[in-house]
């Protein structure tokens, strides 16, 4: 192999590595790059977006080309979209001349929500994150992860108090395998459907008073807002695989409680 370029600087990474180890993943992490997303209403939301972009490296090379990453990024449009995402994979497998490539872009995700009395309306933000990847064979894989937080009551709480019952903030988190399209807004409301109650960005006195007793009309173990979830997921066919998560930050213990059910719909795995 020659290992210096027609300019006479050597291409170290180029060079071959005697150790027959191959790496998994080598590549680059944190690079931040502006994103445009189609949101379910209708608009378009620009946001910025942090890439994690990674290649398997073969036992035979010393290095990637690391340059070769953003070169990439910044080749596409000003704002990447998620309609470019699988292109951006499938580019980079072929550029650095790699079996497998793997993506994932986490960015922040704004849904306008309503109150549930006053009508007073308010940005929700939401952690999403785009995970890609993609073999030389042409095959490609991609896979939804989103954090949602809402309300649970603990419904032990609730049968042996005399005067209310604790609560607390908890995140539940998707991440999904899918086979046809998928609105960020339908995971985000098959996760808050199940809640004790959901999260709203601005509330008033009425919007308090209704939430708060929503919450405790409907009290939620840990265990059954990942059942519940899951059961929602289950009943979808445009979901394959799934994991779902759900962490309680617990009101009066020092520690979360926390669930996971993981199930391949397409192999029969976790049933």
């Amino acid at each position: 192999m020659n290992t210096v370029k027609p300019e006479g600087i050597a291409d170290v990474q180029n060079s071959a590595d005697t150790r027959h180890l191959p790496i998994n993943k080598v590549g680059i992490k944190a690079i931040r790059h502006p994103v445009r997303l189609l949101d379910k209403s209708g608009g378009v939301q620009h946001t910025i977006a942090t890439f994690n972009m990674y290649v398997e490296l073969p036992h035979n090379f010393k290095g990637t080309h690391m340059s070769r990453f953003v070169e990439i990024l910044n080749e596409h449009d000003k704002e990447i979209s998620v309609e470019s995402f699988e292109s951006i994979l499938r580019e980079m497998v072929q550029r650095l001349e790699a079996d497998v490539g793997h993506v994932e872009m986490n960015f922040p995700y704004f849904i306008n929500k309503t109150a549930p009395v006053s009508d007073v309306k308010s940005l929700m933000d939401y952690e999403v994150s785009f995970i890609g990847e993609v073999r030389k064979n042409g095959s490609y894989k991609q896979t939804t992860k989103i954090v949602v937080p809402v309300t649970s009551l603990c419904p032990c709480s609730k049968k042996i108090a005399e005067r209310g019952a604790h609560n607390q903030r908890s995140h539940v988190t998707i991440t999904a395998t899918t086979n046809d399209f998928v609105w960020i807004e339908e995971l985000v409301r098959m996760v808050e459907d199940q809640a004790s109650c959901e999260l709203y960005g601005l509330l008033k006195r009425t919007d308090e008073k209704y939430v708060t007793e929503r919450a405790y009309d409907n009290p939620k173990f840990v265990e059954d807002m990942v059942r519940d979830v899951a059961a929602v997921l289950n009943a979808d066919p445009r979901i394959d695989a799934y994991v779902v998560e759900s962490e309680n930050f617990e009101s009066i213990h020092n520690h979360s409680a926390y669930a996971l059910i993981e199930r391949d719909k397409k192999n029969g795995v976790g049933l």
